[in-house]
């Protein structure tokens, strides 16, 4: 070997050097997309989770009173329901004293 001799040491790279790079790059790209899926289905669980324990409230509060809630602030109160309200918004409309009202939980992005 000529300790003179230049050679431009792009030309000794071989392309086996970028498979470690593409690898990572694949693997964050994965990894990414999977706490993007986790994240997506925390959200959706915690909207169903919210809806049932609506539901299980109005009931209750029907089978121990004789009456739907009056409103969503009468089923916090007296039945112990919380969410975050930062995201979350329930929608309840009462039809009747004795019909179950519409309930619907909306979630605030």
């Amino acid at each position: 070997m000529n300790r003179f001799q230049t050679k431009d040491r792009r030309e000794r790279r071989s392309p086996a050097a970028l498979i470690p790079i593409l690898l990572f790059l694949v693997v964050l790209f994965l990894a990414v997309r999977g706490f993007s899926s986790i994240r997506e289905t925390t959200l959706e669980k915690g909207r169903e989770s919210l809806e049932n324990a609506l539901l299980r409230s109005v009931v209750q509060c029907y089978a121990m009173e004789g009456f739907y809630p009056p409103s969503l602030e009468y089923l916090e109160e007296h039945y112990g329901l919380t969410y975050d309200k930062e995201r979350y918004r329930i929608d309840y409309q009462p039809v009747g004293s004795n019909l179950m009202p519409d309930m619907a939980v909306l979630e605030i992005h």
